[in-house]
């Protein structure tokens, strides 16, 4: 037989194959469309998975229970769930709801599994582990789509009927018997009662798809997934929690700007941003859900009772965040002092409070990353303000030493880093992009957001003193007008005084260095925010004494 006339039988059997298995497929539902447009090839590194992943139940303490979680990428995303690729699973942060002295959880999830491709494949090595007493949350159906006996072969038959489908394999060879998405359900949750163990079925998480372009409603899942987890919860009386529901409600309120960074390089994949968010909605779920045993093993909800606590009735609050320019010692009158602990010295005490949330040494992405913004912003209510002031330490190294820098610009670039002292992968934004997250946020809770160029530093060069009009100063700029934030160029303003007064006169408004100001700089740049104001718009301007 020549090349020819092989190649020729061997399309001819393909055909003849794709043809008998559509046929065959006639039977049943067509397939779910894949809609997704993401390509995940984590199943084609099935040892690599498998080692990757833990051994279950090897976890366990004791005689505590262990949690389980089974899902997806979105649980779990890629092979190693690492961020490598600037993408995390909410099961990541799972844990850290839960009290570990009582109950550990294992991430069991992977990338680009469908109910069927994980009963197949995944689960014998997980229910091995399962042990009566255990939990077992089930959140699957993001891939049960695409063809059922080709390609990554995943799909499951639409629905949560008794139907099935003998298929082949058309690369591989390999026969299989496929079920409904609501049968694959079935079984998990079978399986795990069998072992006298507790299943909860969740719904898909939310992907950042509208109604449509003008739409503020996010799409929901509940006419097809959402729908046939909830069935088959039901008929085996066993919890269902709507995690695409209780999270998508929190995108609706956040808006589709401050959502696009929820997702990282396509729209089904969460940052860490958004991973952290459906944790927190995960556990929102098992807490609100009736007489769950399982919320009983979830950490306390901590109540922060500092920040916002200097609210007064009918007031609104203006909080300050920064660095050591903003906050410093602050209690010895020749010491190092920052404008953010006497700036109160300009507004009517009766009518607004003032508090000073920044903190010495960071930048604005380790502010966040700190969880200290988290503070102000769940403090915040309409009518409050917030002075936004950073640049000071925000150009230095960013995975190495005290890596607290950013990438430059006010851009939307973004960069995936290895962090040399945890070992951890982090996405690092521009800075200009950190200032406008903490306006868009403010902007959320019907605050003010104030942006400030930074406090000039006491360097000279020719008779002129430094300024930062060409970087940190054009990029919070830069991110004001992007954002309709009011900006106050302090920056220009305290450096105008300095250089009428020359060098060695200014050298009074600062305390060790030519960065950290004495009590009068500080004083001097408070009034400095006090005339920048005025020549402003911004209604924080009212409060002035």
């Amino acid at each position: 037989m020549n090349k020819h006339t092989f190649y020729s039988y061997l399309i001819l059997g393909m055909t003849f194959a794709f043809v008998f298995s559509a046929q065959a497929q006639n039977k049943v539902s067509a397939p779910m469309k894949d809609v997704n447009q993401v390509i995940d090839n984590t199943l084609d590194s099935l040892n690599k998975a498998r080692t990757a992943r833990p051994v279950a139940g090897s976890s366990r303490k004791g005689n505590n229970p262990i949690l389980f979680l089974v899902g997806n990428s979105t649980m779990r995303t890629g092979t190693l769930g690492n961020g490598n690729n600037g993408q995390w699973g909410w099961g990541y942060y799972a844990g850290d709801y839960f009290d570990s002295d009582r109950i550990t959880v294992e991430n069991h999830a992977l990338g680009g599994t469908s109910s069927r491709t994980f009963y197949n494949r995944f689960w014998p090595d997980v229910i091995k582990g399962v042990q009566a007493g255990d939990w077992v949350i089930i959140e699957l159906g993001h891939n049960d789509n695409g063809p059922y006996d080709s390609g990554r072969a995943r799909a499951s038959i639409p629905g949560i009927g008794k139907d099935s489908l003998n298929v082949t394999i058309l690369e591989t060879g390999v026969k299989e018997t496929v079920y409904s998405y609501g049968e694959y359900m079935r079984r998990f949750v079978q399986d795990v009662k069998a072992k006298g163990a507790h299943p909860i079925l969740f719904s898909l998480t939310p992907r950042n798809a509208w109604e449509d372009k003008d739409s503020t409603i996010i799409t929901r899942v509940n006419q097809t997934f959402g729908l046939w987890a909830k069935q088959i919860a039901e008929e085996q009386e066993v919890p269902f929690i709507d995690l695409n529901d209780i999270t998508a409600s929190k995108f609706e309120k956040f808006g589709k700007e401050k959502v696009k960074y929820m997702f990282y390089l396509d729209r089904i994949h969460t940052s860490a941003f958004g991973a952290k968010v459906n944790a927190e909605s995960a556990t929102e779920g098992i807490r609100n859900y009736e007489r769950l045993e399982l919320a009983n093993y979830l950490k306390p909800v901590e109540q922060d009772t500092i920040t916002g606590s200097s609210r007064k009735e009918g007031c609104p609050v203006v909080f300050t965040i920064g660095d050591s320019t903003v906050k410093n010692k602050d209690d010895d009158k020749d010491g190092m002092w920052g404008w953010g602990s006497v700036i109160a010295e300009i507004f009517n005490s009766k009518k607004v409070s003032v508090e000073n949330c920044a903190m010495a040494g960071r930048s604005a992405r380790t502010f966040l990353d700190e969880g200290r913004w988290d503070k102000v912003y769940d403090a915040l209510k309409p009518g409050d303000f917030v002075l936004i002031q950073f640049g000071h330490n925000d150009g230095g190294d960013i995975n190495i030493g005290k890596a607290r820098g950013e990438l430059h610009g006010s851009g939307d670039e973004s960069k995936v880093f290895l962090m040399e002292k945890t070992g951890k992968y982090q996405v690092v934004y521009t800075f200009g992009w950190y200032l406008r997250k903490f306006i868009r946020d403010a902007q959320e809770k019907g605050a003010i957001p104030i942006v400030l160029s930074h406090t000039p530093r006491n360097k000279w060069k020719n008779g002129q003193i430094e300024r930062n009009s060409k970087s940190y100063g054009k990029w919070t700029r830069e991110a004001a007008e992007a954002t309709g934030a009011c900006f106050i160029d302090l920056n220009k303003i305290s450096a105008d005084k300095l250089q009428k007064m020359g060098p060695k006169k200014s050298a009074v408004f600062y305390n060790t260095d030519h960065t950290h100001t004495s009590l009068k700089g500080a004083r001097m740049n408070a009034q400095s925010i006090a005339e920048g104001l005025k020549v402003t718009d911004c209604p924080l301007k009212k409060y002035l004494k």
